[in-house]
Order: C-alpha cells, then structure tokens, then sequence
C-alpha cells in the first residue's frame, strides 16, 4: 500500500527550504564556533576536518539531532515549513520514525558524493524522491497547515 493523493514538493521549492535550514544552522552555529575558538576557527576550518571536541558537537552532532527531532515531531523542518511542507513515511503518511529519520539524514550525505545526482533526482522523480527520501521511504508533501489532527 502508498501513501497517494499528495501533491509532492518539487526541487526548487526543496532548495530554498534547504537554504533556510542551512541559514538557520549557521545563525545557531557560528556564534558558538566564535565564541569558543575565536575568528581563527575559519582558519582552522580551511585545513582541518574537526578543530576540536565542541567543533565535531557544534558542527556534526547538533545539527543531526536537531534535524531528526523536528522531522519526527513537526514532520518538517523550519524550512520546510517556510514552504509549507512536510516530510512524512511513504507508505503510510505519518511522521518519521527514528530508523527512518537516520537513514534520511545518512542519505543526504550519499546523496551529495555523486556530484549531488541523489539530490537532482527530486526533479526527475515521479513522487520527487531523492536518494534520501528513497533510502528512507520518505516522501515530501505539500500542506497547509502545521495543525496535525
């Protein structure tokens, strides 16, 4: 059995919900990078991988919990929600759950390596699933309210 009778949320619209987020994170992350390792973190970013332990939490773990939590709980993130959609189970059209959320998360990382073809497939795609989305049994819906009932 599908999840049918959605209209799906198109690649464009994905890009600037994925612009938001990404803005968003950065809001949330750089002041604390400032903060803890100074200006010369930029520095280090440049030849390093991780500059320290509050780095790999601030930079890695952070942003995978936050993102999974709003997926589960809100089916969206803030810029998902910006373009009122949410990010629902495939089959049968309700949150997330914490397997699919990490395969997700996981996805988007395979989804990149190939000069990001896995994200492109959403413009191709018939229910506009990436990689991710597929790896995850995730589909990205449109709505018009972030009133769940």
């Amino acid at each position: 059995m599908e999840f049918n009778d959605q209209e799906y949320s198109g690649f464009w619209v994905r890009v600037v919900a994925t612009i938001v987020d990404a803005i968003l994170i950065a809001l949330i992350t750089f002041p604390l990078l400032i903060a803890i390792y100074g200006m010369s973190y930029f520095e280090m970013a440049q030849t390093q991988f991780v500059a320290g332990p509050a780095d790999f939490v601030i930079t890695w773990i952070f942003p995978l919990v936050a993102v999974i939590l709003f997926w589960m709980k809100l089916q969206a993130t803030p810029g998902k929600m910006v373009i009122s959609a949410k990010v629902v189970d495939a089959t049968t059209g309700k949150s997330l759950t914490l397997g699919q959320s990490l395969w997700r998360y996981l996805g988007y990382i395979l989804a990149t390596l190939p000069l990001g073809l896995g994200i492109i497939w959403v413009a191709f795609d018939r229910r506009k699933q990436g990689w991710h989305d597929k790896l995850a049994n995730s589909v990205v819906v449109k709505y018009l309210s972030l009133i769940h009932i």
